[in-house]
């Protein structure tokens, strides 16, 4: 199986991107960051299906322990967005209702 791109030039990928989503993200209006991360949840959730088969058809251990990091960053991620959108919810209850 071939690599889609050298290792070197997959670094500088991740590099840039994660610059690019700092810069992003630091931009947003906080009156925006919780619906942001509702919408994040349904990505992690993808990430959590991929993880999860990368662990289960992974050739070497090596590609098992990245699988399982990935598992783990992503359900934190699904996890806390859940709170948090639970608790942005929470602002718009009345008092007396419990649902």
């Amino acid at each position: 199986m071939t690599d889609l791109l050298p290792m070197d030039e997959a670094l500088w990928v991740l590099l840039l991107g994660s610059l690019l989503g700092l810069e992003l993200i630091g931009k947003v209006p906080p009156s925006l960051h919780t619906p942001l991360m509702s919408g994040a949840n349904a990505i992690s959730g993808i990430t959590l299906l991929a993880a999860l088969t990368l662990i289960a058809t992974a050739p070497s251990p090596l590609l098992q322990a990245v699988g399982a990091v990935a598992l783990a960053f992503a359900l934190y991620n699904v996890v806390g967005g859940f709170l948090v959108t639970d608790r942005m919810l929470a602002m718009f209850r009345r008092r007396g209702d419990d649902r």
